[in-house]
């Protein structure tokens, strides 16, 4: 969500200042800020240019300055900074899990008190509903998806051949995952692995991988109000002792920490024949691997599940009228069916709506690369990211208590019950304002 691409910067900044026309009789261009986060996968260089000349050919003269500030937090601190520095920004991709904190900072404005006609009305309600429920606060809409994932399981098919298994079947329950895991772990002559069976990344995004392995488990980690969490539920606990025996029980994994910045490029180099990582490297891993590999949803335990993920476009509530025209006007030619179709192409991402999977554009991809389908067919399985209010704090917390188990420094069950003890109050002044 989640979340790596650092060429975005310089097509976006140069192109997209070019990108809306000036309303009629107007004395000048409109001009606006977007932030935009830096981190989020694949040389979209080529492809931004493009979506961004359609839309400069339909929209010529405003102006937009493009200004990236790194990953998503740096975006999010950066663009509230602006907000308060009296430079504010229009619009912005930022994380959808801050939409607590950017409405309790009373920066953002709902998509409903904006759209105003039918075709509007209908645009807001075309994409995803699992998709929709991160920007979704108290029935209004305060995120459009945009650059949105669910996490999906890559496998190497040569590794799965060499030690036996159907190349055609991964796992598709945490028994299979832990018994294919021991057959794909490959050794040197000395002893030591030279080929793990499966890697999942517990840094930079553990909470989001443990969301993964909680919902197969058949438990959330929060209410939909991002007011209460669930860190010590029975169920998150035997999710979070399941991980740990991947490597100290199994056997199958390295033991500690696993890095989610290096993890593709140990999957494409060979160190591991199974990992979990973001949609959005789908189209990385299709353009960098050397053997023949295949995408599949998550493993079940009692169900399937993964979070969603990724990026939400917001509006800010210091703009005009002009310019929230403006910049909606952006947002919807770049989630338009057509344009949603050539993003998910280009990166891996999802297309946000179900009309972007009918068009011929994508219909033609799929046809050729049925992986690009897997992570929207894991749709009706998705739970929404983890985001309450506080949400960094919250977060962090469960990061903690997860890194503190992978590293044996305390146990499943008393790391998230202090990460829930914790929590708790924390939000407890958000569920007694009601």
């Amino acid at each position: 969500m989640k979340h790596a691409v650092t060429r975005i910067i310089s097509s976006m900044a140069a192109v997209l200042g070019l990108l809306f026309a000036a309303p009629a009789g107007a004395a000048g261009p409109i001009e606006l800020n977007m932030y935009y986060p830096i981190a989020v996968g694949g040389p979209l260089t080529k492809l931004v240019d493009e979506l961004v000349a359609g839309f400069e050919k339909e929209n010529p003269g405003i102006k937009v300055n493009a200004i990236y500030a790194g990953n998503y937090d740096d975006a999010r601190i950066k663009a509230l900074a602006a907000l308060k520095s009296g430079k504010p920004a229009q619009l912005s991709v930022l994380f959808s899990i801050d939409i607590y904190e950017l409405i309790e900072q009373d920066a953002i404005v709902a998509f409903d008190d904006i759209v105003k006609t039918p075709e509007e009305k209908a645009w807001l309600k075309s994409f995803y509903p699992s998709l929709m429920a991160n920007g979704t606060f108290k029935g209004k809409v305060y995120g459009i998806p945009f650059q949105r994932s669910t996490i999906v399981m890559y496998y190497n098919k040569d590794a799965f051949k060499e030690a036996g298994l159907d190349p055609n079947k991964p796992p598709s329950n945490w028994t299979e995952l832990a018994e294919m895991g021991k057959k794909l772990v490959k050794h040197d002559a000395a002893g030591n692995v030279q080929r793990w069976g499966v890697m999942v990344p517990s840094t930079g995004y553990a909470y989001w991988m443990f969301q993964a392995f909680a919902m197969q488990n058949g438990q959330v980690l929060m209410n939909a109000n991002g007011d209460k969490t669930y860190y010590d539920n029975p169920a998150v606990v035997q999710s979070l002792q399941y991980w740990y025996d991947l490597s100290h029980k199994y056997g199958v994994m390295p033991k500690g920490t696993i890095e989610w910045g290096t993890l593709r490029a140990d999957f494409l180099d060979g160190k591991t024949a199974i990992m979990w990582h973001t949609t959005g490297n789908l189209t990385a891993v299709k353009d960098g691997a050397k053997f023949d590999f295949g995408v599949s949803m998550l493993p079940a335990s009692k169900r399937r599940g993964s979070p969603t993920g990724g990026g939400n476009f917001y509006i800010f509530k210091k703009t005009t009228p002009e310019e929230r025209v403006a910049a909606m006007k952006l947002i919807r030619y770049l989630t338009a069916p057509e344009q949603a179709a050539k993003w998910s192409i280009g990166t891996g991402y999802l297309a946000t709506s179900p009309a972007a999977y009918e068009t011929k554009t994508m219909k033609d991809y799929v046809a050729g690369f049925p992986y690009a389908i897997v992570a929207r067919d894991q749709l009706p399985f998705s739970t929404a990211e983890l985001s309450t209010f506080q949400t960094g704090r919250v977060r962090k917390l469960l990061d903690d208590a997860i890194q503190s188990v992978l590293t044996d420094k305390a146990t499943p069950q008393a790391a998230l019950k202090a990460a829930q003890d914790q929590a708790d109050p924390l939000l407890r002044r958000y569920r007694s304002a009601k």
